[in-house]
């Protein structure tokens, strides 16, 4: 059997493989769940294997919030890191030969330095005309040489800034891509963290206050069952939206992870973040959602908030679990309603939540 055909083969196998798990777990058959199955099957990321393994044997299937952030650790990291690797050895090809048209013009000013010395000697030495006229035109030769090379430098380095401006536009691209959710165009759990534990730290040193708003989805799985993942995520996308209409300036919207959001308030007492949850509550709640394939109306999405705002020693993990444990009190306790860590809601829960 050919190189080819073996691998032809191989690849073939994998596919099944990935398949298989798809339809033994009754998942939807998109590309990035196909995705994941594959580079599960190719064994090629021992850790993505070990994550699966293990929800498997906790589970016994995987959530979309579990496939979401197996995809965006193990194979969508990987891919902003591999284009980021590509424009950076971009730049650096591009500075090198930058370099080497450096060095041969500096190797040509040498020379042409060298050739002036030999000039001035030998017009020092020269007593008739046609010897002077001689010198004169190889002097001019000289410094139109010098002036070409000088060009074609001039235009190599304008090539490369024009080269290196893109590049560098290119990898701002790249970057707000690993940070960003592809459904939703909110920031992303890796922007979520990173931006989190910024705005702790300017808090803390400036004294200021920081909110911190957790929402889901209410009964979304249930929605997704009935109608699909296309619908679903038409209502992960109108989330999403009715956020981004809610949240301005230096407030942070993010997907935190399937069908959970979170909204980070610098310079924000509980109480204005309370006001910014509601709104968020009331504009999910206030707009009907229509599949789009059929025209019918699926009737209105709510949601659930928790609301918590920084104390003295909270980190990103203490914070997001208050936060978290506000968001479960208002499932419990009849779900489409904002809750905060002063509600009396909260305190009667609050007894069975510890921070981590």
């Amino acid at each position: 059997m050919s190189e080819s055909a073996g691998e032809h083969e191989r690849t073939l196998a994998f596919a099944e493989i990935a398949l298989g798990q798809i339809k033994a777990l009754r998942q939807a058959s998109t590309p990035r769940n196909y995705e994941v199955w594959y580079t599960y099957a190719t064994g090629y990321n021992s850790a993505l294997n070990q994550t699966i393994n293990e929800l498997l044997a906790q589970n016994g299937t995987l959530t979309d919030a579990d496939l979401d952030h197996i995809y965006a650790t193990f194979i969508s990291s990987t891919r902003f890191g591999e284009k980021i690797d590509n424009v950076g050895a971009r730049v650096m090809d591009e500075i090198d030969q930058v370099m080497a048209m450096i060095d041969a013009a500096a190797g040509s000013a040498s020379t042409y330095s060298a050739n002036l010395n030999n000039v001035t000697h030998e017009l020092i030495a020269t007593k008739d005309r046609d010897g002077l006229r001689q010198i004169v035109e190889s002097l001019v030769a000289t410094a139109n040489e010098m002036k070409h090379n000088n060009e074609a430098l001039e235009q190599r380095l304008t090539a490369s800034k024009e080269e290196i401006n893109q590049l560098q536009e290119h990898l701002a691209v790249v970057r707000t891509e690993s940070l960003t959710d592809p459904l939703t165009s909110l920031a992303n759990r890796k922007h979520f963290d990173e931006r989190l534990a910024h705005a702790i730290e300017e808090a803390t040193e400036r004294s200021e206050a920081l909110s911190l708003v957790m929402t889901d989805i209410d009964h979304f799985k249930a929605f997704n069952d009935t109608w699909g993942h296309l619908t679903g995520d038409q209502v992960l996308r109108l989330v999403a939206m009715s956020l981004k209409q809610n949240v301005k300036g230096q407030d942070t919207a993010a997907r935190y992870g399937g069908e959970e959001f979170g909204v980070i308030l610098p310079n924000t007492v509980l109480r204005a973040a309370l006001t910014v949850a509601d709104h968020v509550r009331r504009a999910v709640m206030s707009k009907e959602l229509m599949k789009r394939s059929t025209g019918q109306n699926l009737g209105r999405v709510t949601i659930s908030l928790g609301v918590a705002t920084l104390h003295k020693g909270d980190t990103v993990q203490s914070l997001i679990a208050r936060a978290d444990a506000c968001l479960y009190a208002a499932k419990r306790n009849g779900r489409n309603r904002v809750i905060c860590e002063t509600d009396p809601e909260f305190s009667t829960d609050s007894a069975q939540f510890k921070v981590a």
